[in-house]
């Protein structure tokens, strides 16, 4: 058993007069962080795959709800984002408790359960991103050995927290495949009126072969062969769910900068390989490079997440061929950053520092993680 970054900070908000919200992918452990955050405490539960508890959660009377409450101290409202009328829901109990019980909601489409609870919980909530686990969290002693050693491993199978226990590489394969067919498109299909079809399978497979490459929408739908507002939007819902993000180009000077094209990853890269069918070590494989662009990425989101390191993220490519993997802005500061998997090579001086010549530049290989994700 992992303990999860959020697990303090989250105990932190406790009784503070506002609900708490975690957010993020299915099989992430957002229910079993939650069970663990609140064992010492008398825990009315609600599980919302459940027809009858979304039933009764869905009921706006005070009275009534309060009667479904009772005694418990706090309230745990498990894949809330299926309540209909959620947010209504939670402002009666919040303002009706204020600090006197605490609200926990889980759910994995931010699409649905933070558009629902924006406005009725407006300066009402705490909300919390949980990931698949973070190599901080995996590798708490932050033994960069040990890390290196082991690297290879979440580069091929990723870091759900049910593939990251499994020891055999066969069973780590089968959970992935599991979560991916059975879990993670769940919410997008239920809830997006998207029925699992060959065009949503080719999309996803036309992103993953893309990886740390730019894309173009028109060219997606030329392979996908649907038009590019309907390509548009399945990435929008995709990135809502949990499954990919996206990377916007940096340009201040945009005579010189690519600025319509985006680069999309995964939040894990287990789901990545199982979407390509391809779970082959780094010695036998072509796309070593853009699977450490990807890992570094996702797991720097998942460290500024965690540390509240407030970032707009972008990267940075000429149309002369000149490019950064990682744009930091933060505190009036660029901070650049470019990820090789081998450091053998010397590299130049980038040409990023010659137009920013304020900003900081950093390389990144599996010897120097420190600081940057550990």
């Amino acid at each position: 058993m992992y303990k999860r970054i959020l697990e303090d900070k989250i105990k932190e908000k406790f009784f503070k007069g506002k609900a708490i919200i975690i957010v993020g992918a299915r099989q992430t452990g957002k229910t079993t962080l939650s069970l663990k955050i609140v064992e010492e405490f008398k825990t009315k539960k609600f599980n919302c795959d459940n027809p009858t508890d979304r039933d009764l959660l869905s009921n706006r009377d005070l009275e009534f709800l309060k009667s479904l409450v009772g005694d418990a101290k706090v309230v745990l409202i498990d894949e809330g984002q299926k309540v209909e009328n959620l947010g209504q829901t939670l402002k009666l109990l919040v303002d009706h408790y204020k600090k006197e019980k605490q609200i926990i909601v889980t759910g994995s489409s931010s699409f649905n359960i933070l558009d629902k609870t924006e406005e009725p919980l407006t300066g009402r909530k705490f909300v919390f991103n949980l990931f698949p686990l973070s190599i901080e969290e995996i590798y708490p002693d932050k033994d960069v050995s040990l890390i290196m050693k082991e690297l290879e491993t979440y580069l091929v199978y990723g870091s759900y927290p049910e593939v990251q226990v499994k020891t055999r590489m066969e069973e780590k394969q089968e959970v992935i495949h599991e979560i991916s067919e059975s879990y993670l498109y769940k919410d997008v299909f239920e809830f997006q009126k998207i029925k699992k079809s060959t065009t949503l399978d080719n999309l996803l497979r036309a992103l993953a072969l893309q990886i740390g490459g730019e894309v173009s929408y028109t060219e997606l739908s030329n392979i996908v062969g649907i038009d590019k507002k309907t390509v548009e939007n399945y990435i929008d819902i995709l990135e809502k769910n949990y499954i990919i993000f996206r990377l916007y180009p940096y340009a201040q000077n945009k005579r010189k900068v690519i600025s319509k094209l985006k680069k999309v990853y995964f939040w894990d890269l287990g789901i990545r390989n199982s979407i390509i069918n391809n779970f082959n070590f780094l010695n036998f494989r072509n796309d070593v490079g853009a699977l450490w662009e990807n890992f570094c990425i996702l797991e720097r989101l998942k460290y500024q997440s965690y540390h509240k390191i407030y970032s707009n993220n972008y990267f940075w490519r000429t149309y002369e061929g000149a490019e950064m993997d990682l744009i930091e802005e933060r505190g009036g500061k660029l901070y650049a950053y470019e990820f090789k998997w081998s450091d053998k090579k010397k590299i130049k001086e980038p040409l990023f520092l010659k137009d920013y010549k304020e900003s900081s530049f950093s390389l990144i290989s599996p010897k120097n993680l420190k600081g940057f994700i550990i």
